[in-house]
């Protein structure tokens, strides 16, 4: 008995060694097959071919999704102790390449007529979204792989955006994505100004692009504006469900979460948002478009959705030519205050609307409480003072740069407007150089005071944790709390009864000096390249640049090829941030375990 249970042991033993190696060719392989069925899909749809290479491409294909099927079906027959989210996936992507195998392979007509989804398959289009849609998700499981080397968080989001910005570039070269064709200066500046989500264009984006290459610029745009590693993280922890320690560490980095509970909660809870919000702009944008302004329905939705992800996403890319300042839309008020508003939920950052939302999950607690007759009511401080002091400069910045442009600009580019279009355009103004880039006036057109406003608008940007760049409202409002601190003889930072930590003015300053000297560099370098141009105009375009707003002085399709380099690498720096950059590339020291004797130097 003993001999027999040895070598059932054994046998076991064998038999798990041989289901790991055949679950690591696997998975290996569903990778592999992955990125072919991605690559022969970019080649199919990005270039010119001929009919007989089309169908054998198409062939190809059929064979990489059968194949992927095969190998799901080995994965689940041998990994049978996997977390539910994962197994369900595989389930799914069972039940769908089934069905569209069942259409493909013309089983007998007893399923066409019986099983109706098998019609839904019978389009190459759908099937191809479809598989391509799966192909990424199962891409974006192996990001969490990333997490378990060394690389510190910052770098990890540095390198990000560089890969996506190649992968544009490439993508926006195809000769199917573009009219007449683009340089490749243009193409990396395209795709670096909409990963950026900067909007600034150095070619029409109305002419220059084919529906595939708006598609592309879309796609770069929301993949741009919430990080290409969120997205990726999710569909690893979702469908994977590898939410070890050391992942969740990076994510709550990457995210500005508080703590680790929740990781997958609040990534989950950003992504609805950012759908239900995209959804909703694009609804009401939808319903108050001119139907005359386009020739059908399917342009007003598609420019519903642009405009909704474009301002949701703080880009100012548009598919029109002059912009919002279009004439069919230089007057539809409705469409100018939805982005604007679009701009600003996009803008004010995820931890702040996530934040609200926790307040108001506890207001409705207690107002079913209320309804129970229950005697105790809980009140929790929810709103933190990061909070509040986003939110109040906000507000400030936005009533002070309404009024403002009301009174610079209203008898110059407002004097088209009525009074209630006066005031709805100089809220706008006051909006879009907060990072967004929209424009509702001829900038070129707008007086040097305009410009030197929006430059300080432009500046200061969004929040932190949102969709848009500049030095952030904290940092600004910091640096001011600051000011007044030194002037009433404090040797701290008070805001509502809390004590702004040390290491966040440090942040906040440094921040802004990195800035000014990024912007700075950048405006000598375009001055020496545009000799013929005015400073104020290359002034603004870098701090555009910079700011990731997407603003021009009808200067940006005119630069030269060395100013375009500049701003290439000025937009990147004001999306990553030029602290991130330090973060990244130079050694952090955890704590200090000395103590020098402090000494004042003189400043005034």
């Amino acid at each position: 008995m003993t001999v027999v249970k040895k070598y059932l042991l054994r046998f076991h033993e064998i038999f798990g060694d041989f289901k790991k190696v055949i679950l690591h060719i696997t998975d290996t392989l569903l990778l592999l097959m992955s990125l072919l069925g991605v690559v022969c899909m970019v080649y199919y749809f990005g270039f010119d071919i001929y009919p007989v290479v089309k169908i054998n491409l198409e062939t190809f294909f059929e064979f990489i999704a059968d194949t992927f099927l095969i190998l799901i079906l080995i994965r689940v027959s041998f990994r049978r102790n996997r977390k539910p989210q994962a197994l369900f996936f595989d389930i799914i992507v069972i039940l769908l390449l089934g069905l569209m195998a069942l259409e493909k392979y013309t089983f007998p007509q007893w399923f066409q007529s019986n099983i109706p989804l098998l019609s839904f398959f019978q389009k190459n289009v759908v099937i191809y979204l479809i598989t391509i849609t799966i192909f990424v998700i199962e891409i974006s499981k192996r990001s969490l792989f990333i997490y378990l080397g060394k690389i510190n968080p910052a770098l990890l989001f540095i390198i990000s955006f560089i890969f996506l910005i190649i992968t544009g570039t490439g993508l926006l070269l195809l000769p199917n994505a573009t009219t007449n064709g683009i340089s490749l200066i243009d193409a990396l500046f395209t795709s670096t100004s909409a990963v950026c989500v900067t909007g600034l264009a150095s070619v029409d984006t109305q002419f220059a692009f084919t529906a595939l290459g708006k598609g592309v610029i879309l796609m770069l745009i929301q993949l741009g504006g919430l990080g290409v590693m969120t997205f990726t993280s999710f569909f690893g922890l979702f469908f994977s469900g590898n939410d070890s320690f050391r992942n969740n560490m990076f994510i709550k980095d990457m995210i500005n979460n508080d703590t680790l509970a929740d990781i997958f909660k609040n990534l989950l809870k950003i992504l609805i948002f950012t759908l239900v919000i995209e959804l909703i702009g694009a609804v009401i944008i939808y319903f108050n478009i001119d139907r005359i302004a386009f020739p059908d329905e399917a342009a007003n939705l598609k420019f519903s959705i642009f405009h909704s992800i474009s301002a949701f996403c703080n880009a100012g890319f548009s598919t029109l030519s002059q912009g919002l300042y279009d004439i069919r839309f230089r007057f539809n008020y409705p469409v100018h205050l939805v982005i604007a508003f679009l701009i600003i939920l996009g803008g004010i950052g995820f931890p702040i609307l996530l934040n609200y939302y926790k307040l108001a999950k506890h207001y409705s607690h207690n107002f079913f409480r209320k309804i129970k007759s229950k005697s105790y009511i809980h009140k929790p401080n929810i709103i933190n003072i990061n909070t509040r002091i986003v939110i109040y400069t906000t507000l400030a910045l936005l009533v002070f740069g309404t009024v403002a442009f009301f009174f610079i600009e209203y008898n110059n580019t407002l004097k088209e407007h009525g009074l209630g279009g006066k005031v709805v355009e100089a809220f706008f103004l006051s909006v879009t150089p907060r990072t967004a880039g929209f424009n509702t006036v001829d900038y070129g057109a707008i007086l040097p005071s305009t410009i030197l406003l929006s430059i300080f608008l432009m500046w200061v940007g969004a929040s932190p944790g949102g969709t848009g760049g500049g030095i952030k409202t904290s940092s600004f409002a910091i640096a001011l709390l600051n000011v007044f601190s030194i002037s009433r003889g404090k040797d701290r930072i008070e805001v509502s009864r809390r004590e702004i930590a040390d290491d966040s003015v440090r942040r906040a300053f440094a921040t802004i000096i990195l800035s000014l000297l990024a912007i700075g560099v950048s405006i000598l370098l375009v001055s020496s390249f545009e000799k013929g141009e005015k400073t104020l105009a290359i002034a603004f375009e870098c701090f555009s640049a910079f700011g990731t707003v997407g603003l021009s002085n009808n200067l940006t399709q005119t630069l030269t090829s060395e100013s375009k380099w500049v701003l290439v690498f000025t937009m990147f720096l004001g999306r990553v941030g030029t602290l991130t950059i330090f973060v990244a590339f130079i050694r952090k020291v955890n704590s200090l375990r000395y103590k020098y004797p402090e000494e004042n130097i003189i400043i005034n």
